[in-house]
């Protein structure tokens, strides 16, 4: 079975698990239209591909990992697009959480989508509970204080701040998660996956900035120029376009030198070099370069 169907299947699992008789209709429906239909679910791609990796003795407990985190991911887009925070009327090419519930739903769905994610991943320990522990932390590491994703939205109301310290938290948190949730799951050592979490989680909030930029919404689901609109920092602020483009280019070769060695050493190589065409296709690259190349010179 396909990775990307395992991870639908079991989504859909954990949803319904809160969907008992006498749940409130319109809670259930505001978390369905939050996860369901999903953007790439490239985090728990990443950690099942990093469980396989390193043997997957333990296919449920990985498969939860990954939904866990799917789902605090899903939690983060509903309260991002909150009217205190970007206010966006759209999410995944749709109407966000919060335009087609109103506002107080959306914030109950946010919350309720984290309580299920850590309900999934308990409940999923059942043959490795010793690995519970440290996956519990590993994962609520990348949500909470000080360095995960509610602590890179905070960095939003603060008056200074450091953009690597920001990206860091903001989205790269939750690709640390990944890596190494996935490789603790399988009774593997995560600190040795750390490093392509981080490559990889930088490499997408540059990617996400760079299309913010070009004005991809197709690719971005969500209304573009946001940065600049919120005054957010930025690595096109820092680089410009070009230095962007380059500095992401680099990281995924940071990212791609950082898979450990091993027999699935190749395959996972390649899951990266896809996702990087994905979020930032070479093409695009190339013609912005092109366009700066044949750009006459300014007059002296």
């Amino acid at each position: 079975m396909k990775a990307i169907t395992r991870i639908e299947q079991s989504l859909a699992l954990a949803l319904a698990s809160g969907e008992a008789p006498g749940c409130p209709p319109k809670l259930a429906g505001a978390i369905r239209h939050a996860v369901f239909p999903g953007g790439a679910r490239i985090r728990p791609q990443l950690c099942l591909a990093v469980a396989q990796a390193c043997g997957q003795d333990d296919p449920a407990l990985s498969e939860a990992a990954a939904v866990a985190i799917e789902l605090l991911h899903c939690a983060s887009l509903v309260h991002d697009d909150l009217p205190c925070f970007d206010d966006a009327q759209t999410r995944r090419g749709r109407a966000s959480v919060h335009w087609a519930y109103g506002e107080s739903l959306a914030v109950l769905a946010g919350d309720a989508l984290i309580v299920l994610a850590f309900q999934t991943l308990a409940k999923a320990a059942g043959q490795s509970p010793a690995r519970l522990p440290a996956l519990l932390n590993i994962v609520a590491s990348g949500v909470g204080m000080p360095f995960g994703i509610v602590a890179g939205q905070a960095w939003e109301s603060e008056s200074r701040v450091s953009l690597v310290d920001y990206q860091r938290a903001k989205t790269g948190a939750l690709f640390v998660a990944s890596t190494c949730a996935g490789a603790l799951s399988a009774g593997a050592d995560p600190d040795a996956w750390r490093d392509l979490g981080e490559c990889l989680g930088e490499a997408y909030q540059v990617a996400d900035d760079i299309r913010d930029v070009m004005g991809q919404a197709d690719l971005l689901g969500k209304p573009v120029g946001q940065d600049a609109q919120h005054a957010r920092p930025n690595a096109i602020a820092n680089l410009g376009l070009g230095g962007a483009i380059a500095h992401f280019e680099s990281l995924i070769q940071a990212a791609v030198d950082a898979v450990p060695e091993g027999a699935s050493a190749q395959e996972m190589r390649a899951l990266v070099r896809q996702e990087s065409e994905r979020l930032v296709p070479r093409a695009a690259c190339n013609a912005y370069r092109n366009a700066g190349a044949q750009a006459p010179a300014a007059a002296g």
